[in-house]
C-alpha cells in the first residue's frame, strides 16, 4: 500500500529518508520578542530541491485493527509486539519540546532502549502543515519510537494518528499532563474528570489503527478509582500503560515523591505491559523501580535533561554526594561532552533553536552556576548559531572549574582521550 506523504517532507539521504522541516517564517504577533521569532526558527535552512515522496505504509507486527479481537487475543499480541522490541527498559520520556530527534538519539547512544515524541497537539497536527513539519521528525534510528498525542476529539485523534503511523511503534495518548494549559484545552490529566470521552478516544484507534495505543497517565488519590481506570484502558484496548505515580495535583516532582506502591498495583491488576515513571535520578533507581514495582520498563524526564547520559550508568555531582561511600569516579565524560554531541545532531536533524536553547540551558546549568556571566552571556544572545553554541563551551572550559559526571568504579569509565570531541 502507498501512503501519499503530502503533508511532509524527505530528504533521501543514501542511508535512509529522514524527516525534515521548514522554517517558520510567519508569527501572528504584531511585536513579536525578537528571541522567541528566532528561536521557532529550525536551525538549518530548508534545502532547494526537496520533492514530495510516496512510501511504504508496512503494517505493523500487530496485523489488522483490534476490533474483532477477543481481550485474551489483544493481550497476547499486545506481549508480542513488546518483545519484539525487545522489553526495552531505559526509556525517554514525553517532554514538551524537549524530547525531539536529536535529544532522542543522544539518549539512545547512552543506554535509552526507547523514546517517546514530544505531545504533539492532534487538532494542530491535523489542520497546520507548519506544526506538523517542524513538531515531528524521525529516521530509521530513531527507533521503538512513542508518538504522543493529547486530544479530546477521537475523529481529529485518529486522524492525526494515521499520519504517523507508518512511523512509529505506538501511538500514544497523553493521559497525564497536568499543567494549566491542558485544563484550558480539556486534554491530559484533566480528562480524568470524564472517563467516557477516555474511553472512546482509546476505543478510537485501537479499532482503526495498524500500530497500538499506548496510554501515559497519574494515578488518583484513591488506589481503587487509579485500578478501575487502568482496568477500563486495558478492556477499551491500550496495549501498554505508562503510569506516572504522582496525581494531577502533585506537579513538583522534587516536593512530592512517585508512589511505586501504586504502580505496582496496577502492574498487578493489568495483563498488558505497564511502564513506571518518577523518582528516577540514576540508574540504580531505575533497577530498584523494576524490582519493587514489577514494571517492564521505565520512563525518565527531568534526570535525562540534566544527564542524558544516565542511562549509560552516569551522575551528576548532585547525586553522588549523597553515595561517596560507594566509590564514584570520574567518568571521563562531562555535560559540556554532551552538548557538542547534542549540536552535531541537531546540525544533521534540525529543529527549532527554542529547543536547542533549552537542551543547552539545562545541560550546562551547573556550569552556568560557576561561571553566571557566561550565562548572562547566552541569555542575551538573540540569534543563535553553531558557531557561538561552540565557541560557548570552549569559552567555559577555558575558565575551567569542569564539572564531570561520574561512574561507580566498577563500572568501566571512559578515559579522556576517548570523551567525545568536537571535530
Amino acid at each position: 500500500m502507498k501512503l501519499n506523504l503530502s503533508n511532509l517532507r524527505f530528504l533521501r539521504t543514501r542511508k535512509s529518508f529522514i524527516f525534515q522541516t521548514r522554517a517558520m517564517t510567519q508569527n501572528p504577533d504584531p511585536k513579536p520578542d525578537p528571541s522567541k521569532v528566532v528561536d521557532d526558527l529550525l536551525c538549518s535552512e530548508q534545502r532547494d530541491g526537496q520533492i514530495e515522496e510516496t512510501v511504504d505504509a508496512v503494517a505493523a507486527s500487530l496485523g489488522s485493527p483490534s476490533r474483532v479481537l477477543s481481550i485474551d487475543t489483544r493481550v497476547e499480541r499486545a506481549w508480542a509486539h513488546w518483545k519484539k522490541l525487545g522489553r526495552p527498559k531505559y526509556i525517554v520520556a514525553p517532554m514538551v519540546d524537549n524530547s525531539e530527534l536529536p535529544f532522542r538519539l543522544l539518549c539512545q547512544k547512552y543506554g535509552a532502549q526507547a523514546a517517546y515524541t514530544p505531545m504533539l497537539h492532534s487538532r494542530i497536527f491535523t489542520e497546520t502543515e507548519k506544526y506538523r513539519n517542524q513538531e515531528f521528525t524521525t529516521c530509521k534510528e530513531d527507533r521503538p519510537l512513542f508518538v504522543q498525542f493529547c486530544a479530546n476529539d477521537p475523529d481529529t485523534l485518529l486522524e492525526a494518528a494515521k499520519r504517523v503511523e507508518p512511523y512509529c511503534d505506538y501511538v500514544d495518548i497523553n493521559l497525564g499532563c497536568p499543567q494549566r494549559i491542558a485544563r484550558r484545552g480539556n486534554y491530559g490529566a484533566f480528562l480524568m474528570d470524564n472517563l467516557p470521552l477516555v474511553k472512546s478516544l482509546v476505543e478510537k484507534l485501537a479499532q482503526n489503527l495498524n500500530v497500538p495505543v499506548s496510554c501515559k497517565i497519574r494515578i488518583f488519590p484513591n488506589l481503587q478509582d487509579t485500578l478501575k481506570y487502568a482496568k477500563m484502558l486495558e478492556d477499551a484496548g491500550c496495549s501498554l500503560l505508562a503510569v506516572h505515580g504522582r496525581t494531577r495535583d502533585e506537579k513538583d516532582g522534587k516536593k512530592f515523591r512517585a508512589d511505586w506502591s501504586a504502580i505496582k498495583e496496577v502492574k498487578n491488576a493489568l495483563r498488558i505491559p505497564v511502564l513506571a515513571n518518577g523518582n528516577v535520578r540514576c540508574i540504580e533507581d531505575v533497577d530498584n523501580c523494576i524490582k519493587e514495582t514489577g514494571v517492564e520498563g521505565v520512563l525518565s524526564a527531568e534526570t535525562l535533561l540534566e544527564n542524558p547520559a544516565a542511562f549509560a550508568g552516569f551522575r551528576t555531582a548532585e547525586w553522588v554526594s549523597d553515595n561517596e561511600e560507594e566509590g564514584f569516579v570520574d567518568g571521563g565524560l562531562d555535560q559540556g561532552d554532551l552538548v557538542v554531541e547534542y549540536l552535531k545532531l541537531c546540525e544533521k536533524h534540525p529543529v527549532p533553536w527554542r529547543m536547542i536553547r533549552s537542551h543547552v540551558h539545562k545541560m550546562l546549568g551547573e556550569w552556568f552556576r560557576i561561571h553566571p556571566q557566561v550565562r548572562e552571556q547566552f541569555n542575551a544572545q538573540n540569534i543563535l548559531t553553531f558557531e557561538f553554541l561552540y565557541g560557548l563551551v570552549d569559552q567555559l572550559r577555558e575558565l575551567g572549574g569542569r564539572v564531570p559526571l561520574y561512574k561507580k568504579k566498577k563500572i568501566d569509565t571512559l578515559t579522556p582521550q576517548e570523551s567525545p570531541q568536537r571535530i
